[in-house]
Order: C-alpha cells, then sequence, then structure tokens
C-alpha cells in the first residue's frame, strides 16, 4: 500500500503539522521570545530594574543568581534565542511537511521538548537553590511546557515517517531532506 497525498499521517485522524496545531505554537514561542527578551535585556544591564508584581525581589534575585550565569550567555539569551529558532521551525513548511521535511519537523522537536524540560527545571531550582519565585520566568516555563505536547506530535510523525522509510528500503537519508523523488515511495 502507497502513500496517498493525504496530510493526515497513516493511523493518525488528525494532521499534527496542520496550521491549526502549528500557530497556537508559533504564537507562544512569540511571546515567550518577548518574556525571554526582556529578561534578557535585564541579564545583560541595557535595563535596570525587572518587574515583579508578586515575589518582591525574586525576579532579580533568580535573573542575578549563579545558575543564570553559568554560562558565558545569561540564561534568558539563551531561552530567546530558543523561543526564536521555535518561532522560525514552526513557520516552516507546509501541512504535510512530516513527511515533506522531517529535518525541520525534528529540529523543532527537539528545540521545543529539551529546552521545556530545561526551563521546568530552572522553575524547580528557584525556591530549592534560592528560596525565591521569578514571575516571568514562571510564566515562560509555562509557555514551554504548552508547546511540548503539540510539538512531540509532530516529531512523532515525522519519526514514524522515518521508520516508515527505513522499512521500505527507500534513502534514509533522502526522505529526511525531503527529496521529491523519494515521495509517494513510502507508506
Amino acid at each position: 500500500m502507497h502513500q496517498t497525498d493525504t496530510a493526515i499521517p497513516p493511523g493518525w485522524s488528525y494532521n499534527p503539522a496542520s496550521w491549526s496545531q502549528r500557530l497556537p505554537i508559533v504564537g507562544l514561542a512569540i511571546v515567550g521570545l518577548g518574556i525571554a527578551t526582556y529578561l534578557s535585556l535585564f541579564q545583560l544591564k541595557v535595563i535596570s530594574d525587572v518587574w515583579e508584581p508578586f515575589f518582591g525581589d525574586g525576579s532579580r534575585k533568580i535573573l542575578t543568581s549563579a545558575t543564570s550565569q553559568i554560562l558565558p550567555v545569561p540564561d534568558a539569551v539563551l531561552g530567546a534565542s530558543g523561543y526564536l529558532v521555535d518561532a522560525l521551525a514552526g513557520i516552516i513548511g507546509g501541512i504535510r511537511r512530516w513527511r515533506t521535511m522531517p529535518w525541520i519537523v525534528i529540529l523543532f522537536g527537539v528545540f521545543v521538548g529539551p529546552l521545556g524540560m530545561i526551563s521546568v527545571l530552572l522553575v524547580v531550582l528557584q525556591p530549592v537553590l534560592y528560596d525565591a519565585w521569578c514571575t516571568l520566568c514562571l510564566a515562560s516555563a509555562v509557555i514551554s511546557v504548552l508547546m511540548m505536547g503539540p510539538a512531540m506530535d509532530e516529531m512523532l510523525a515525522s519519526m514514524q515517517y522515518m521508520k516508515r522509510v527505513k522499512d521500505s528500503n527507500v534513502s534514509f537519508w533522502k526522505a529526511f531532506w525531503g527529496y521529491k523523488e523519494v515521495q509517494g515511495k513510502v507508506i
């Protein structure tokens, strides 16, 4: 049985690469980018104060902590970069990209998933190591978690497609990069 031109992956009841699935992720990534950019400006000392409506001096304490400065680049700068990649990877390709562009879908999943987990870890560390909370850091973590499920669905569809490619003895490498000559030859 050969793959039809349907946008819905075999065995799925919906298309995880549809715009209705991806645009909310892209929107969340843009909001996350705004938050992380604002926090980056504070960490880079471009602005002198950070907004904190609930936890007193918590945001300042978290954003200037040793954990936030472990790498040569402040953690909020890395977060902003990650959100930017998420937004860009989310808009590239059409509704069949799980099959036509597995590379971008897998890259998208790799950025959203692990970065979401890192965000959760950083939130857990706030009260444990610093006895403080950061409102915008919490908002960023919520955004990361909300993005994970839909992004992982699309990545799973691409990985299932790549397994079918491998099982069909079609060029895995060409399918991964979306070469047209392998499309339509795989279940």
